[in-house]
């Protein structure tokens, strides 16, 4: 159990919020947790929770509500009554010191000040920080009791703030400290320690006029409320401020920053570590992603490593792709960015520059002396030449570091590839707490609130902020452009507007770049820099949903003007330029916007129906081979596999819908109804079924007939009715023996606890027909079947027999389900024969089972006596 403090006083047990009820109850409790650990007496606990009102008897009206502490202690988690212990003179809470959130807070400070790593000690504070809810004692601060213990942990908590601060200047992380602290600073104008964290930072990042402003405005805070002048140490560092002696590098061109970079704390971090460690390091991602400004602010907590500066080389220019040509161009930006002038032998700071002539070979020379950090960014339309400039630099200049930006690598020897990711995406069906604590929700909203003052996160829109960003992927260009139009249209509708997306985000910051200002800009300009053949895969690509394999890429995207052999090559330089993401599997897919860039581009070319259709066949392939597979030892990868299809199997059924492809759409369900009862998804299943009976009632019965069979059965496992002898009517016997003993088989499963003598004789007609056809797996099915309902007709020598045979058979063919249903049965036959120990571990290996497979509860146990029986009396046998 655990205790909050460092907000509103809260309990925890089992990782829920434990309600505390009666006001006087949870007074209780804060004032024992103001005091844990040193007992009150009655008296003092009077006093504290009824003030000047008390009532008439206090000694039994305080142990009432000690009566109710207690009981909802122990109904969070049975035995937690024994922490609110009797000792004279009175009551006292009993908990570990960590069981209590400023417990946890105190002992991360204290490993931190343990700590000599600087990046460690400011990752401890932080994660003791972020225990913070709000005031300590949010709910009782006016409360005499909680007085004291307000004012140490705020002050504790001031003390950890500055603590990080001085840990994060020794990392670097100089531009963090000053969007941390300035809020901070005003609000506690003359702390000292604080004010010169700030102050140090502000200079470290070249803002020595506003540092130097600062030590002013501390200086007169003090002298007007405290008659003092400010400490000797924070005098001293004013005066290195004024000499320029504070450890710092001059020169450089870094744009200030506008706005506050959100979200990306840890990627900072990371990036600073790696141009510590390499000398060549790209940042590769797709457009809008935010690159460039990754690589300033991480660039920016480096400034003072570089006494020759650090350098924002802009190579994308006002040029057209198609208008870069030769090396010279990048190598003449770079000379012109830092002043470096031709022709007088002399460049920036008065270094001599003669030299052989050639622009690349000028500028190394220029440079050769130099300690500098140079961000190459927007490599992508010259990525040869700059991989040139950058080879040059590095092997001619040992003091200078290359931090490039590119939505392709160099492809230079030593360069370290870092891929910048998009912002992270909360769950629409999250808590809000939590969709407000997501990188993308976060970025969204500050910048919404700056073009629509008043506008914030609340229970009310936070599903659809988080469903925004979710389907603009996280891109922070694409954020950006949609909250500016938050104030004209609201969330609601700016979400409702995104299937026209292109339309919906046209216009943007004059300030930008024109390939910034609009998402269709953003996208046009990778589009431009590929090759024809990249082009058709890249728009091909855009009709699968979610993701897809290479396999299924080939497959699909394929075709005369597109052999299949040079997919894999295409599509691993589609991956080099940051338009399709590689996933876990491996898979790959296409970000939302770059998908309906896509489609747009295929819809012009007149190829969408043709690919819709090559996507629907190969799809109803797959699901075709999947389909025997789900009943044996690769059922788990393959459940797995038809998991990860799972959106284009559905875009697959779409389409043959659509086209009123019949004897497809019939085919695919029929193929994947075993699937979709396996993982629960009956609403799915009979939607789709419903859908594709309704095509065409001429379409082939033996499908027809199957799809209904399926739709009988499930809709009776979800209580609706269903006339057994009219839906195997359908079936033609002599045509598909096979599947007529498999929808016999499946009702008579799903009938169980209904019609038990109409199961019975399906089950036994079922067993018949799979015996004749030679389907081990159906033999295996309906015998568990049997023994299911045998438990249930009393009879426990059938069902015994029928059940070991069945579980014998599943062991056979190595069906993770089947042997889950078969020891079902066996668990309650144990149990009625009084062998607990057997009971028990079939029990176990069937939540093994079960957990491992995913399956929801309804899929193997029905709410059945069967079901019920087996988990309680095999809890009852511990």
């Amino acid at each position: 159990m655990r205790f909050g403090v460092l907000g509103a006083v809260t309990v925890h047990a089992g990782g829920e919020r434990v309600h505390v009820p009666e006001a006087k109850v949870r007074t209780l409790l804060a004032v024992l947790l103001a005091h844990r650990g040193r007992p009150l007496s009655v008296a003092r606990l009077v006093e504290q929770i009824w003030g000047d009102d008390p009532p008439e008897h206090p000694a039994p009206a305080l142990q009432r509500k000690i009566w109710q502490l207690r009981r909802t202690l122990d109904q969070a988690e049975p035995g937690a009554r024994a922490l609110v212990e009797s000792r004279p003179p009175g009551y006292a809470l009993r908990v570990e010191e960590t069981a209590v959130d400023a417990g946890s807070f105190r002992a991360l400070t204290g490993r931190a000040r343990e700590s000599a790593d600087p990046r460690e000690r400011a990752r401890l504070l932080t994660e003791a920080l972020g225990l913070w809810r709000g005031p300590a004692y949010a709910d009782f601060t006016e409360a005499d009791f909680a007085r004291a213990e307000i004012n140490r942990l705020e002050e504790e908590r001031l003390l950890a703030v500055e603590e990080r601060a001085e840990a994060l200047l020794e990392a670097g992380e100089h531009d963090r400290v000053v969007a941390e602290l300035g809020e901070l600073v005003a609000a506690h104008p003359v702390r000292e320690r604080l004010r010169a964290a700030h102050m140090r930072a502000l200079h470290r990042l070249g803002r020595q006029s506003e540092a130097l402003g600062s030590f002013r405005e501390l200086r007169s805070h003090l002298r007007e409320e405290q008659g003092v002048d400010p400490e000797p140490a924070v005098v001293a560092l004013h005066q290195e401020i004024l000499e320029q002696r504070v450890a710092g590098g001059s020169g450089g061109n870094l744009p200030a920053a506008l706005t506050l970079l959100v979200g990306r704390d840890d990627a900072v971090a990371d990036v600073r570590a790696l141009v510590s460690e390499g000398r060549l390091v790209t940042l590769t991602g797709s457009g809008g992603v935010g690159k460039t400004r990754l690589a300033v602010a991480a660039a920016q907590g480096l400034v003072g490593e570089y006494p020759d500066g650090v350098w924002l080389v802009e190579l994308a220019g006002p040029r057209e792709p198609s208008e870069t040509s030769v090396s010279g161009p990048p190598a003449e930006t770079v000379a012109v960015t830092l002043d470096l002038r031709d022709g007088a032998g002399l460049g920036r700071g008065g270094r001599d520059q003669r030299a052989p002539r050639g622009e690349l070979t000028r500028l190394v020379h220029a440079v050769r002396g130099w300690r500098a950090l140079l961000i190459l960014d927007s490599c992508e339309h010259v990525v040869d030449q700059a991989a040139e400039l950058a080879g040059a630099l590095l092997r001619g200049a040992p003091g200078i570091r290359v931090l490039a930006t590119s939505r392709e690598p160099l492809g230079h020897a030593g360069e370290v590839v870092w891929t910048v990711p998009p912002l992270d995406v909360p769950d629409p069906d999250a808590d809000p707490a939590e969709i407000a604590r997501a990188g993308a929700v976060r970025l969204f909203v500050a910048r919404a609130s700056a073009a629509a003052p008043g506008f914030r996160l609340d229970a009310g829109n936070a599903a659809d902020v988080a469903t925004l960003c979710r389907r603009l992927d996280g891109v922070p260009l694409a954020l950006e452009l949609a909250a500016t139009r938050v104030r004209a249209l609201g969330v609601r509708d700016v979400l409702c507007r995104l299937d026209d997306r292109f339309r919906l985000l046209a216009s943007g910051h004059r300030g930008a770049p024109p390939r910034q200002q609009t998402l269709q800009a953003v996208i046009d300009w990778s589009w431009d820099l590929l090759t024809p053949r990249e082009r058709v895969l890249l728009s091909r690509l855009a009709i699968f949903g979610e993701g897809f394999t290479l396999e299924a890429a080939e497959a699909v995207c394929s075709g005369p003007d597109l052999p299949e052999a040079d997919v894999p090559d295409l599509l691993a330089r589609l991956v080099d330029r940051s338009l399709v993401a590689v996933v876990e599997g491996p898979r790959y897919r296409l970000l939302e916007s770059v998908a309906e860039y896509g489609l747009r581009r295929l819809c012009e070319a007149g190829e969408l129906p043709a690919l819709r259709r090559r996507h629907t066949r190969h799809y109803l392939e797959l699901a075709e081979r999947a389909e025997p597979l789900l009943r044996g030892p690769a059922q788990f990868e393959t459940t797995r596999r038809l998991d990860e299809a799972a959106a284009n199997l559905r875009l697959a059924l779409d389409g043959a819908v659509r086209e009123r492809a019949a004897e497809f759409a019939l085919r695919l369900v029929d193929a994947l109804a075993w699937y979709w009862f396996l993982r629960g998804r009956w609403s799915e299943a009979l939607r789709s079924m419903d859908c594709v009976l309704a095509i065409d009632p001429a379409a082939p019965a033996r499908l027809r007939a199957r799809v209904g069979a399926w739709e009988a059965g499930i809709t009776v496992l979800n209580g609706g009715p269903v006339d057994p002898r009219a839906v195997l009517g359908r079936f033609d016997l002599a045509e598909d023996p096979s599947g007529r003993a498999r929808a016999e088989w499946f009702l008579s499963f799903a009938l169980y606890g209904g019609d038990l003598r109409t199961a019975e004789s399906l089950a036994d007609r079922a067993l018949a027909g799979f015996r004749a056809v030679g389907d081990a797996w159906g033999v295996a099915a309906a015998l568990t079947t049997r023994a299911a309902q045998a438990i249930a007709g009393g009879d426990l020598v059938t069902a015994e027999d029928a059940g070991e045979r069945g579980l014998a058979a599943f062991d056979r063919i190595g069906d993770p389900w089947g042997r889950l249903y078969a020891m079902e049965s066996l668990t309650v036959l144990a149990e009625a024969h009084g062998d607990h120990a057997r009971a028990r571990r079939l029990h176990e290996e069937s939540l093994r089972l079960a957990d491992k497979l995913g399956l929801p509860v309804g899929t193997w146990a029905r709410g059945t006596p069967i079901a019920e029986a087996a988990p309680r009396n095999a809890d009852d046998c511990r």
